[in-house]
């Protein structure tokens, strides 16, 4: 048996939520070790689709959601999948995610993420002004694409909800939207657009340099892969694979789809599923595309890349053991194709990771059942890149004993019983 000797903070995880954590824990004078089983930065942080999506503050599970849910499920390549072979597996999370659409939780959850949201946007204002990662991201502003006015229409309540947290947003005709994105299928005639919508050039390179940052300032990198974690007294033991253990003051699990595990090895059992996210980066050149394109009505998004245009979304509720259905992928380009005509699709890259979700679509950020030095930080679905500063910096309030800027009690893993 291998022991590493003392480290101060054991970061488990070099995705966005743990490298971002990592540089705001070294900002506040901690020393950092980063624990990664693969390549850092490879992860769900590689693929996603780059956009700071601050007003996003709607919960996913709503009222009314699983009426719609049997008419998604009949179709395998829809907005919402679940493959046969999973379907007894997630049955348990499904009914926590229908639980959290009642009226009452709700209104808790937008609460909840309209605060979230405030902070992210704030503390990612800083992350912004650091030298070594200016350029990274910039303002392109959100088209919201309805089919027609009947969605239109429908989606009026959760702006109405949006405009009164003060988001700023103006709804657009034909003539707008060809001036804003030129290109779009004639059946686009009608939109919001978001002025203030971010996009990060590429979320790989963006989280790539936040970890090469934190590297570059003295933190460490050690390769192995976590398995179980407990409390010996005064010590926290982290075990790895190779059998190799580690003795940090402070651990962050901020492992994604990979935390349950480490969670549970603490007493605390989390509903954390996977929702397998599909994309395909097309190479520059492939469109003139100017700005971040929600197609509402069919859960994807498309969105201008430093590296190319990134076409993905949707959600295969699968786990991580089954084998990626790129069908998935497929069907996304040829909608992409069909709602920009000039789109060239030849040429691209798939991608299929994996999104940490819990059925309240809220992430679990607070100290473990067993300890107070186990800070959990993962389960974000689709916002992890958006509320990563956010994260960040209400771990790093609980490692060092500050008050949380604001309550972490809704965050708190203990939530699911």
């Amino acid at each position: 048996m291998k022991s590493s000797g003392k480290c101060d903070v054991l970061v488990i995880g070099t995705g966005i939520i743990g490298v971002m954590s990592a540089l705001y824990l070294q900002n506040a004078g901690r020393s950092v070790t980063f624990l990664e089983r693969g390549e850092i930065a490879r992860g769900a942080s590689a693929g996603n689709a780059g956009i700071l999506a601050f007003p996003e503050i709607i919960p996913i599970p709503a009222p009314g959601i699983m009426k719609k849910a049997p008419r998604w499920l009949v179709d395998p390549l829809g907005p919402l999948s679940v493959p046969p072979a999973y379907a007894m597996k997630i049955a348990p999370w499904l009914w926590r995610f229908w639980k959290a659409s009642s009226p009452r939780r709700f209104r808790y959850g937008l609460d909840v993420q309209m605060r979230m949201m405030a902070l992210a946007a704030s503390e990612m204002q800083k992350v912004a002004a650091v030298p070594e990662l200016a350029g990274h991201i910039s303002n392109t502003g959100t088209l919201d694409l309805y089919d027609n006015r009947t969605s239109f229409d429908a989606a009026r309540h959760d702006w109405d909800l949006k405009e009164k947290a003060g988001i700023a947003f103006s709804r657009v005709d034909r003539s707008e939207i060809e001036r804003l994105q030129p290109g779009l299928a004639p059946q686009f005639q009608h939109a919001m657009f978001t002025p203030g919508g971010l996009q990060v050039a590429d979320p790989y390179e963006f989280t790539r340099s936040i970890a090469d940052l934190v590297l570059a300032r003295g933190a460490t990198l050690h390769k192995g892969e976590a398995t179980r974690i407990e409390i010996v007294g005064e010590s926290t033991i982290v075990s790895l694979k190779s059998g190799e253990k580690i003795d940090a003051d402070k651990v962050i699990i901020a492992c994604g789809a990979w935390s349950k595990t480490l969670a549970a090895s603490l007493g605390d059992v989390v509903p954390l599923e996977t929702e397998r996210g599909y994309n395909t980066t097309l190479p520059e050149g492939a469109f003139d595309l100017t700005r971040q394109l929600y197609f509402n009505d069919h859960a994807f998004v498309v969105t201008p890349l430093s590296s190319g245009i990134r076409v993905g979304g949707a959600v295969e509720l699968g786990g991580l053991d089954l084998p990626p259905n790129f069908r998935r992928s497929e069907a996304l380009l040829n909608k992409a194709k069909r709602f920009l005509p000039g789109l060239k699709t030849e040429g691209g890259k798939q991608w299929m990771g994996f999104r940490p979700s819990l059925p309240d679509c809220l992430p679990v950020i607070g100290p473990s059942r067993a300890s107070n030095s186990v800070i959990y930080a993962f389960g974000h679905g689709h916002l992890g890149l958006t509320q990563s500063a956010a994260t960040a910096k209400l771990v790093t309030d609980l490692v060092t004993g500050n008050h949380p800027a604001i309550s972490v009690d809704p965050f708190r893993a203990s939530r699911f019983g």
